[in-house]
Parts: C-alpha cells; structure tokens; sequence
C-alpha cells in the first residue's frame, strides 16, 4: 500500500538536515499536527525527530545545482517550503505544474552575504548578485514568502504575503536554565557556523588570554581555517583548552553549553552582520548563558536591554573581560540570572514557528 503524501516537504540544496532553523520550522509544523518529510543534506538521523528525512551527498558547486532543479520535482508534500534562493525557480516550476501551495524561506540577506564570502571570486560576484536577485523575486511570487527579519528581501510590496519569522529559539529545542552553581564553571561556548568573520580566531586568543577558561566550538570549521586552528591548538597557551564538537543538531549541541557559563559571540563588523541580529545570542540568553559580543549595531542594545552580557571589540578585551569574571564570579552569575529573566519575560513568550506553522496549515488545507 503506498504511503500517504505528507503535508510538508521541507526542500534544501545547500543546508544539513541538522540545521537549527530548519529543526524550529519542523517542530512548529509538528506541533500543528502536520506531516512533514525533509529532503537536505547530511546525515538522516541528524534530522527533526518524528519525520521522514531523506539525504544528499553535499558534493560540488555542479551538485548542488542538480539538487536545486530537481530536489522539488521529489517532493510529495501538498505544501514545498524551500530554504535556499537557488531552489527556488524549479520549486514554482512544481507548483504551478503539480498544484502545489509554496512557502519560501528567506532567512538571510543573500546580497550582503556575499560580500562576507571571500571565496567568492571577484568576477563573479556580479553574476551571483544578479541570480541571488532573480531568485529572491522569483520567492515573491511564493504563496508565502517567509523573512528571518524586517530589513531582509524581498520587501512587502514585492511579495504576494509575507511573513516576519525572526530566529527566536524554540524551548522545545534547549535545556531549561537550571539552578546557578555557587562557582560557575570557566566555560565559554560557540555554536554555529566557524569562520575568520564569524570570530574563531578570536575567540581562540581570548581563551588564550584568560588562564583556567575552556571553550567548546559547536559546529563546523570552514577549510580555510582548518589549518590555522590545528596550528593554533597545538600551542602550550591553548592546548587542551579549546574542544572542537564539530557539527551537531540543535539538542545535543545545546546540551553541551548547557555545561558553559558564557555564550561568545565576536562576530566581524561585515555588510551580512551589520543588520542582523545573530540568532545564537537569542538561543544564549534562553539558555541562561551570559553574553561576550562584539558591539555590532543591533547586538548592543539587545546586551544592554537584557543586562546579560558585555560588550567587546577584539581579542584582547574579550580576554579581559573573561579574566574580570574569573576574579568575580557574583559578576557572571548575576549576568546568567539576568539573561534567564530576560528570556522568559521577551522572546520566549511569543512562538513566530507556531504563527507559522499556522499559515502552512491554512495552505495545506486550502484547494488550488
């Protein structure tokens, strides 16, 4: 007998099945009492519980390409929602043929970002840019087009409904804050992507800089750092001291900073950061964490507002900062009582997957 369609493919070119945002949608469609299935990238049983997951070899350039064309065309869901532009074009394609509703997820502002790609060569950015444009039209034209903040494309007035979907945690996805020790542990964590921009190097040279502090690194290194980090470990001011976790999906990895008293985030000042507000300081503060960031736009009244954190342009202050809290302690707890408090009273009390897994719902239900 063949195996009803689900309501929901959850379609990636580019993204793990592990990926935290897309754990968050699924969780919210699942509460709704949606079925879902998952077509990505990575390891299955890193995928959302309680769903069909299928995977891909994450592979070349050339690769993804093929995934993005013809991943929709294996989707069985009576509502696609895609989280990469690229997947875009051949996901109208379907739904337009199959009669299929489509959600497109925008959840970074893939303009800027590839200005925060050194890899991208030069010649070629022009012709990304204007692809990146022609997608993000084309996700306009979506039944719902889904933004990770007011300030990323497409605007309203280029969208047939759009929808705000800021990257506040799902607590259904973190450990709850337990009680404080009376002596926090000298423990500093990272989860996220890890890069030069994103604030490996320094995070590594404030630990370096602050003697009895450890720190552990959720997720996974680019190339490009790989070989500056094996160097860098290997040396007596750091060694042992820095534990890489590799990537992890969103549970077990905030089981491990569950067991840290501090959540850094140093990330660069670049075009793709300037606006945003990083969801791992929203996930930090839900976690009882205190904050160590870098004084981005819309990060620091967001660590001033919520009293849990301190502010810190490079390496050097950051290791400061670490050595302050190492002599007072009442410091650092008093800042982890605060993001908790924090937490509870802003951005845990309102679910934007739940108003989300609404209107999926609505389209599920709906004939075309």
């Amino acid at each position: 007998m063949k195996e009803p369609a689900p309501d929901v493919s959850v379609v990636t070119s580019g993204h793990d099945v592990s990926d935290a945002r897309l754990h968050r949608e699924v969780a919210g469609l699942r509460r709704e009492g949606l079925s879902v299935e998952v077509l990505g990238l990575g390891e299955a049983g890193a995928g959302p519980d309680g769903v069909a997951v299928r995977v891909w070899v994450r592979g070349s350039m050339i690769a993804r390409l093929l995934r993005a064309l013809t991943l929709p065309w294996r989707a069985r869901g009576r509502v696609l929602l895609t989280l990469d532009p690229d997947v875009v074009p051949a996901a109208l394609l379907v739904a337009r043929v199959r009669r299929r509703r489509l959600v497109c997820d925008v959840h970074e502002d893939y303009l800027a970002l590839l200005a925060d790609r050194g890899w991208v060569p030069r010649l070629l950015r022009g012709v990304l840019r204007a692809l990146a444009a022609w997608c993000l039209a084309l996700a306009g034209r979506a039944d719902l087009t889904c933004v990770a903040d007011e300030h990323v494309p497409p605007d309203a007035d280029r969208c047939r409904a759009r929808l705000v979907v800021l990257n506040l945690p799902d607590p259904a996805l973190l450990p709850e804050p337990g009680p404080l020790p009376a002596v926090p542990p000298l423990r500093a964590v990272y989860v996220g992507d890890v890069r030069t921009t994103r604030g490996l190097r320094d995070m590594v040279e404030a630990v370096a800089g602050a003697p009895g502090w450890e720190l552990d690194v959720v997720g996974p290194v680019i190339a490009e750092d790989e070989p500056w980090l094996r160097a860098r470990l290997e040396r007596d001011d750091v060694a042992g001291r820095v534990h890489l976790h590799g990537r992890m999906p969103p549970r077990q990895a905030w089981q491990v900073a569950a067991g840290a008293s501090v959540g850094m985030q140093l990330l660069h000042s670049t075009p793709a950061f300037e606006g945003a507000v990083p969801t791992k300081l929203y996930e930090y503060l839900a976690t009882g964490l205190a904050v160590l960031a870098t004084p981005l736009p819309r990060v620091v009244p967001l660590v001033e507002a919520s009293g849990a954190g301190v502010l810190a342009g490079d390496a050097d202050a950051a290791a400061e900062v670490l050595r302050g809290w190492s002599e007072r302690p009442a410091d650092l707890l008093a800042r982890r009582s605060a993001a908790t408090a924090y937490a509870q009273a802003t951005l845990l009390a309102h679910s934007p997957w739940d108003v989300l897994a609404g209107r999926v719902e609505e389209l599920a239900r709906a004939r075309r």
